[in-house]
This record gives C-alpha cells, structure tokens and sequence, in this order.
C-alpha cells in the first residue's frame, strides 16, 4: 500500500490555543491507521509571512510549510470559531501557499471548535468554501466540538463520549476517502 501522508493543521495562532489540544487528541487515530502524520501548528509560521511583500516573495522560513501541504495527500483542519469565521491566520495561511497546487484535486476534512455550542459550524463552512473554490476533495463527515473548554476539565471523561466516535469515525473514513482517490489518480 502506497504512502499516504496526512497532514493535520492546528487552525490557530494563539498562544496555549486548545485547537493545537484537540490536535494531539487525535492525531493517534491517524498514526493507528499506519499513516504518516504531520502537524502543521500556525503558532510556528515565521513572522516573516506577514510583511506585505510575501504576496509577492515568499519568505524562504515558509517553505518547509508549503512542502508539508505540497507533499501530503489528505489535510485535516482543525479550526476554533473567531468572531464567527475562521482565525484571520489561517485564512492568511491559506492565502499564501501557492496556487493552484496546494488543494486542487487534494482531500480534505474539517473540525470545528467553539466555546460556545454550534462547535465551530460556521469557520467549517467558510472553509469548506475556500476548499471547495481551491477544487479541493472535501470529505463531507465533518465534526463539531461545542463547550470546548469543558472537554479539557476531564478529557478522560470525553473519550466516551459521543464526539469522540465522531471523530474516530472521521479519521477513519478520511483516511479510507483519501485512499480511494489517491488510487484513482493513480490509475488514470
């Protein structure tokens, strides 16, 4: 069976952010799958990539990034809800790997986090606009994880429960869709 890099992205750039939390949480379920996994942690972009002269000249502390979104076959996005959107540094992040190669025909899940108990509904589906305009595959199980600090007061407690199915159930069915259509490209 052919390699098949995942890359999960911790969708926030704040300080101690509890994305990069529920990023380690799950990144077992991948590595149990034997598939190569990578985190892509925003807190750890150069500050470089946000002078205005990078839309043009890419910094070269960027590539190492790119390369992880450029080489993997499925990207898993882990975003917390910002002002009812997405974190403006994920969205920059977005907008400064190159096009179109970064997400066309590669696939693609969300997750979303929220205080609050809609979970991150809306940043995913302003995501999944993006993703979907970058003719990326969009894997449609989504999940939402509402009350996100109350998770983190016993995370023990949340590994029965139903969310934590949920994204079992992602991981597994992600990784299945991204076989699916790494084995199709490969026979066309």
């Amino acid at each position: 069976m052919q390699e098949l890099p995942i890359v999960i992205i911790s969708g926030s750039n704040r300080p101690n952010n509890m994305t990069r939390k529920i990023v380690e949480l799950i990144r077992p379920m991948y590595e149990a799958q034997n598939v190569p996994v990578e985190i892509l942690d925003l807190c750890e972009l150069p500050a470089s990539m946000y002078n205005p002269e990078s839309y043009g000249d890419k910094p070269e502390e960027l590539k190492p990034f790119t390369d992880k979104i450029l080489g993997a076959k499925g990207i898993v996005v882990v975003t917390p809800e910002y002002n009812g959107s997405m974190p403006g540094s994920l969205k920059y992040f977005i907008d400064m790997l190159p096009f179109p190669e970064s997400f066309e025909h590669r696939c693609v899940a969300f997750i979303g986090i929220a205080a609050g108990i809609w979970g991150g509904l809306r940043p995913v589906e302003h995501l999944q606009h993006v993703f979907g305009y970058r003719n990326a595959f969009i894997y449609p199980n989504r999940v939402f994880l509402p009350k996100i600090y109350d998770i983190f007061k016993d995370p023990e407690a949340f590994k029965s429960d139903l969310a934590w199915q949920l994204l079992g159930e992602q991981a597994e069915g992600f990784v299945r869709f991204a076989r699916a259509i790494a084995d199709m490209k490969n026979k066309a």
